[in-house]
Order: structure tokens, then C-alpha cells, then sequence
């Protein structure tokens, strides 16, 4: 079940549950829109990876217990360790080639 960071790994901006400018990568590594596009250039900067849409978990329970309210969003914040030159370093020898082929 995802976990549903609450925060930016980079810039640290708040992503709700139910924001949709939350890009996860395979490993959930959680960006926001912004910096996925115009920072990240769609490579993770932790797997190499690409990114997708966060998917928004229901706040309304349609089947019994499974809903945010069940299974609520994580509230631990994480950061990146990664500076921007290292990021920009790490994604320019991947960028080039498709997320389904790195």
C-alpha cells in the first residue's frame, strides 16, 4: 500500500493526500510537479527511475474500512541528501533514455 509522503523530496513543499501535482516514482519516492519538469527532468534523483502521478486514495469509504480514513497518508517528511549540482549531475547521463528502457 503506498505511503503516501506527505511533502516534496527536494523542495520540501507540502503534497495533501489529495494533491494532484504528487509524482511517485517505482519506489515511491514522492516530487512535486514543479520539480519533476522543470528540476528533475523525469529522473528520480534516488533510483534513476521515471516518475508517474501520485494515484489519490478515496477520503470516502465506497467499501468497507478502505479509505484515506482506514488507511491514512503518512506524516513523516522526507528530503532528499542530494544537492541540485548532484542531481543535475546523476539525471543528465540518464535523461536521454526512456524511463521504460533505464
Amino acid at each position: 500500500m503506498l505511503k503516501i509522503k506527505p511533502n516534496c523530496e527536494r523542495c520540501n513543499a507540502d503534497l495533501p493526500a489529495n494533491s494532484q501535482q504528487a509524482f511517485i516514482c517505482s519506489y515511491e519516492c514522492t516530487f512535486c510537479e514543479n520539480c519533476v519538469k522543470n528540476i528533475l527532468a523525469n529522473v528520480c534523483p534516488n533510483c534513476g527511475g521515471g516518475f508517474q502521478r501520485r494515484p489519490i486514495r478515496p477520503q470516502k469509504a465506497y467499501r468497507t474500512n478502505i479509505s484515506l480514513a482506514f488507511q491514512p497518508a503518512s506524516t513523516i517528511r522526507v528530503n532528499t541528501t542530494y544537492t541540485d549540482a548532484e542531481i543535475k549531475h546523476f539525471s543528465e547521463a540518464i535523461v536521454g533514455t526512456a524511463p521504460e528502457r533505464r
